[in-house]
């Protein structure tokens, strides 16, 4: 499983969310691929993340499987990562 987290220096909520991220890596070993919704302006295009951030885009085998925006917890982040990992 692949995760293309998709943020914003000026988004209050990424920098929330990027602390529950870091907490989630701890636990699980996921690759990660961060973007900057202004600077990777390019590449996230390609995503179509819409307007609201942070974007978390959960991909197997190179196939979007699920889309997280916003803000969500710890727990449902680890929750969302088992479901996945169990697929």
């Amino acid at each position: 499983m692949r995760v293309i987290k998709i943020t914003a220096v000026w988004c209050g909520t990424c920098l929330v969310m990027n602390k529950i991220w870091n907490k989630v890596l701890q636990e699980k070993n996921i690759e990660t691929t961060s973007l900057d919704y202004d600077m990777d302006e390019e590449e996230v295009e390609k995503y179509n993340p819409g307007k609201k951030l942070p974007v978390f885009i959960f991909e197997k085998d190179n196939q979007e499987v699920k889309r997280i925006i916003g803000d969500h917890s710890y727990e449902e982040m680890l929750e969302i990562v088992g479901e996945l990992e169990d697929e």
